[in-house]
């Protein structure tokens, strides 16, 4: 696949996603370990309906590709939804598809390089995400780059038999540039 280097970190870039990733990204969405952090456990996820997904995706501003620097491999991805461009507000998602990349500080990376594009090139002010309680390696990474809690909301996901609580966390342009 061809990616292109748009934000540059140190291990990783960001690049705009590319529709011929729909293989792996199925794969992904029919892995249990992936499926149950992004709240997709229960969900089919067919080679068309990832393909449909992605080729809508790609085509929306700030989703993008996490790609490894070394050997150009893709590995997640990361985006920016649901812009209020006068509240100058926005959602995080990201996930690290290749479990031979997880806890290692890949995902971290990827969030300081699109929380730096956020807020220094979008202009944005608040980015906030929702993240399941369970799911503390995701928890750890968000505090690590600088988001705080501002909210549980109990009970209000069913997985596995029982409910369990979503954590709403965010972060501002004044304190992403203060830390």
């Amino acid at each position: 696949m061809k990616y292109f280097k748009k934000i540059v970190g140190k291990r990783i870039y960001l690049s705009p996603m590319n529709s011929e990733d729909y293989l792996k990204y199925a794969e992904w969405m029919n892995s249990d370990v992936v499926a149950k952090n992004i709240g997709n456990y229960c969900s089919i996820v067919s080679i068309e309906s990832e393909k449909a997904w992605l080729e809508k995706a790609t085509a929306e501003k700030y989703n993008f590709a996490i790609v490894d620097m070394e050997n150009d491999m893709l590995i997640g991805n990361i985006s920016l939804m649901k812009i209020h461009e006068v509240n100058r507000t926005a959602e995080l998602g990201i996930f690290i598809g290749d479990e031979n990349y997880h806890s290692k500080g890949y995902g971290s990376e990827a969030i300081m390089l699109i929380l730096d594009y956020a807020f220094n090139h979008v202009n944005l002010n608040n980015i906030m995400l929702k993240v399941f309680a369970r799911n503390k390696r995701a928890i750890k990474a968000y505090e690590k780059c600088g988001f705080k809690t501002f909210g549980v909301w109990k009970e209000s996901r069913y997985f596995d038999g029982k409910y369990e609580d979503e954590i709403y966390m965010n972060i501002t342009k004044k304190e992403y540039n203060n830390k």
